[in-house]
């Protein structure tokens, strides 16, 4: 199998982003974003799931983090689906159930062509860092309606919010690999419309 990359670029008057993405790789990453802890999220997410990722964003943070973080999910999720192509062969569901410390978080989701974000979490904090908890589902929504995966996301148990979200990041990489990867009993795609 060929290695699956996609380099997407986006360009507005908020923000400039620059991403390539491998879903073939080993956690590699090089992440300037110019917010410290959505850098520290999207390393685990590569780290975790085994992607390459290459990200430099530069946005309007002088207003607050909104655009930056929002326009880095759109630019995620196109990468994501232009490196998976037709989609023949992969597994398109993926599930994963991430314990970190006393969070607990279940993310499952289908790469189905279908855009739909279910989040389900509570945070206790405004900002972790320089990120505005609010745009953690933001941020997923971007990345599932660029993606046109079907994605769930839910909060188990967790009272800190760092390890709330870093464990959704994990969790999300967990089971993006599963579906991303192969299974040789597909042999076109996985669904009997004959496309996804």
């Amino acid at each position: 199998m060929e290695h699956r990359t996609a380099a997407v670029t986006r360009v507005t008057n908020e923000t400039n982003i620059a991403l390539v993405l491998g879903l073939d790789g080993s956690g590699k990453t090089d992440i300037q974003t110019g917010i410290g802890f959505l850098d520290h999220m999207l390393n685990s997410f590569a780290r975790h799931g085994f992607f390459d990722l290459d990200c430099k964003g530069k946005g309007d943070l002088y207003v607050d983090s909104h655009h930056l973080i929002e326009d880095t999910g759109i630019v995620l999720g196109e990468a994501i689906k232009k490196a998976l192509g037709d989609k023949k062969g992969i597994r398109r569901y993926g599930n994963f159930l991430l314990p970190m410390d006393e969070a607990l978080v279940l993310c499952a989701l289908d790469l189905s062509g279908r855009p739909y974000l279910v989040f389900d979490a509570e945070f206790t904090t405004d900002r972790v860092g320089y990120f505005d908890t609010e745009m953690v589902k933001e941020f997923f929504y971007a990345v599932s309606y660029s993606a046109g995966m079907n994605l769930h996301i839910r909060q188990i148990a967790g009272s800190n919010n760092h390890h709330i979200i870093e464990a959704m990041f994990k969790a999300f990489a967990k089971a993006l690999d599963e579906a991303t990867g192969y299974d040789a009993r597909v042999t076109d795609v996985l669904s009997t419309k004959g496309t996804l």
